[in-house]
């Protein structure tokens, strides 16, 4: 017997990447065999309102016409497509624009008490009610860390942020009901501003007072994709509880840190958290799929993770038994599945280890590479045999041969990229000039494979997403070409005494890390990957 009421995904199409509608039904059809009926796509700006022609501008914004196929879709399957915007923080990309200045706080945060404010958020309505069937409506709000501090406290002073909050989502309410719509929010900003910014913790209250204002109709949704101790969930959906609304879980598949899925800690974060929710009666469950900082990852790469947690939530913990469920009804092994995370999987590093490896040592400077320290505490990582097990699973993958096609040629490339900072700046300083002439050509082999890299990424990404947004990866990976050529032509300069040395190569590269923390081998944003000066 279903003890849910609503069990769904929640897919990001706001990083970069925005899935196509036919990528959009192809998942549709994988959650209706799963026994998903809720689909929640999260449109920070990427969907189309009338009457704001800036919002989602150049960014691939699905139009009317498009949500509605999706919305007729999802509803022939089973499927309840909802809407899962923001409505304070989270406007990275509208605040880039003149447009939105007064509308804006400071960072990507709304400005609250704004008339303008509301007429833009009731045109944000206005579009969803004419679009979507669904009257159900995720309004976001979290991670509004700044809210009140910049542009609202100079116009207004400081004001109670407790009460800033509470003002503004009664009045996003007010509009939500407006158009026929019961809300759901994050809850996050209730716990931060009351254990100073905190959001996980045990025995975290929230004052009676602020919790008394929030609407009795709107449901708080409580995220949590870190921790793989029951008790923790255990403890924060207590304190959720404690406001009298109904409560929301959120978990996630570990699609945001970079090209490849996180799939072991998925599994067992969501084992645990599933056993929480069941427990406590929690009857609306979303598992997330973000894609943080340039959308890198296929949503279609934890097709296994996302069926795992449909499995948890009924009671199966079997993992052998789940596999097996897997591969009966997609035809792919679920196994073959897990490999997708290879390229960010460090021997010896517990698999806890927040990790991705794959993207920061990809992007590392040859010259300058600030990360180029940060596993030298462990053994290589073994990526000539990632090729070879990725290889394997490509020819059993079938249809989703080009994800591991793609996995496969990035191993290919970080089988020499990895390390050659390290090996150049040894190279350099001891002087030894034909272990030099050697890697003048390893850089130009890198230099092929980034090449092929990008080629099955691009493949990748025509399948799956608009093109909208691959504009950025252009920019990364072709960098990265540029400047392996670039430094091979300085090496092989200073070998034809044309360039008397190579002053990044002159400097120490410091730990990432000054105090070492085993739980952390990661680097999230490509800008603060790639170079220490401004980009």
């Amino acid at each position: 017997m279903n003890i849910f009421n609503r069990f769904g995904v929640m897919l990001d199409c706001s990083r970069g990447a925005v899935l196509k509608v036919s990528a959009v039904k192809q998942l549709i059809n994988a959650l209706q065999k799963m026994g998903y009926n809720v689909l929640e796509l999260y449109t920070e700006d990427t969907f189309e309102v009338e009457g704001e022609p800036y919002f989602g501008y150049l960014r691939g914004r699905y139009t009317g016409a498009e949500i509605k196929e999706m919305d007729a879709y999802a509803a022939a399957h089973g499927i309840e497509l909802i809407p899962c915007i923001q409505t304070l923080a989270h406007f990275t990309n509208p605040v880039k624009l003149p447009r939105f200045a007064e509308i804006t706080d400071v960072n990507d945060i709304l400005l609250i008490d704004e008339e303008k404010t509301y007429a833009f958020i009731d045109r944000i309505f206005a579009s969803l009610a004419k679009n979507f069937t669904s009257r159900n409506v995720h309004i976001g709000m979290d991670e509004a860390h700044m809210v009140g501090l910049g542009k609202y406290l100079d116009k207004r002073g400081y004001c109670n942020r407790f009460e800033l909050l509470n003002r503004h989502l009664e009045k996003v309410n007010a509009i939500a009901k407006k158009y026929g719509f019961t809300a759901h929010m994050w809850s996050d900003m209730f716990f931060r501003l009351a254990a100073n910014g905190e959001y996980y913790a045990r025995g975290v209250h929230v004052p009676q007072e602020v919790r008394e204002k929030v609407p009795e109709d709107v449901a708080l949704v409580y995220w949590d994709y870190y921790h793989t101790q029951k008790e923790d969930y255990d403890a924060m959906i207590e304190s959720h509880k404690e406001f009298g609304r109904e409560v929301w879980f959120a978990g996630g598949v570990w699609t945001w840190l970079g090209f490849n899925p996180r799939t072991r800690f998925a599994y067992e974060s969501l084992k645990v958290s599933m056993q929480s929710v069941r427990e406590h009666g929690i009857q609306n469950v979303l598992i997330t799929a973000w894609g943080d900082d340039g959308g890198e990852c296929s949503f279609f790469s934890v097709l296994q993770v996302l069926y795992a947690a449909r499995c948890y939530a009924d009671g199966e913990y079997d993992d052998r038994k789940i596999a097996a469920e897997f591969e009966n009804l997609f035809g792919v092994s679920a196994h073959d599945f897990d490999l997708l995370e290879l390229p960010d999987t460090v021997p010896a590093a517990d698999y806890r280890t927040l990790c991705n490896p794959s993207k920061y040592l990809l992007y590392a400077d040859p010259f300058s590479g600030i990360s180029d320290a940060t596993l030298q505490d462990f053994a290589p990582i073994p990526y000539a045999n990632y090729v070879e097990r990725l290889s394997a699973a490509k020819l059993r993958a079938g249809e989703y041969a080009y994800l591991f096609d793609c996995a496969e040629k990035l191993c290919r490339l970080l089988e020499i990229k990895a390390n050659l900072g390290v090996r150049t700046r040894a190279a350099y300083r001891s002087g030894d000039k034909n272990a030099i002439a050697a890697l003048v050509v390893v850089y130009e082999h890198a230099k092929k494979l980034a090449e092929e890299f990008f080629d099955a990424f691009a493949a990748r990404w025509r399948i799956e997403n608009k093109q909208f947004g691959f504009e950025v990866h252009c920019i990364r990976i072709g960098g990265l070409i540029k400047r392996l050529a670039y430094c091979k032509m300085c090496l092989q300069a200073y070998l034809d005494d044309e360039l008397p040395k190579i002053e990044e190569l002159e400097e120490d590269i410091l730990p990432y890390y000054p105090v070492c923390d085993e739980n952390e081998l990661w680097m999230g944003k490509y800008r603060n990957i790639v170079t220490m000066g401004e980009l």
